[in-house]
């Protein structure tokens, strides 16, 4: 798989997420359903606890993307949804941590929402990687 990365202007590439990204030569695709702050028995995880949700939201797109026999290296697309931006904003830098230890700078939009669909959840990651 190529990867071009198309970033018209800088500042983007400096906070760790492209304009664009061109993917050829690619064999598979994975489309990832947003995944939030669930234990592996679907019971919502830490209340109110945006850093703590975050890291586990992060570890469960992991999970998909390991179980698919791809990483974070292969996350194209990253669609982040939150019911307090400024909050996930505070923590963002966990995220951004991970993708950048994975090399990767996937193209991301992030949505303040009304509420995710299970009570109690803060953040929401959905994504597409491809192999």
């Amino acid at each position: 798989m190529e990867r071009t990365a198309v970033n018209p202007v800088t500042w983007s590439a400096e906070l760790g997420f492209n304009q664009g990204e061109v993917v050829s030569g690619h064999a598979r695709t994975l489309y990832i359903s947003g995944q939030t702050a669930m234990n592996a028995d679907g019971k919502p995880q830490h209340d109110g606890d945006m850093a703590a949700q975050l890291a586990l939201t992060i570890y469960n797109l992991e999970a998909v993307l390991t179980d698919a026999g791809m990483s974070l290296a292969h996350l194209i697309r990253l669609n982040v949804y939150t019911t307090d931006v400024d909050l996930l904003f505070q923590h963002y830098g966990v995220l951004a941590t991970r993708l950048g230890t994975a090399g990767v700078a996937p193209t991301t939009t992030m949505l303040g929402v009304t509420r995710l669909a299970i009570p109690g959840q803060l953040v929401e990651l959905e994504g597409t990687a491809v192999a």
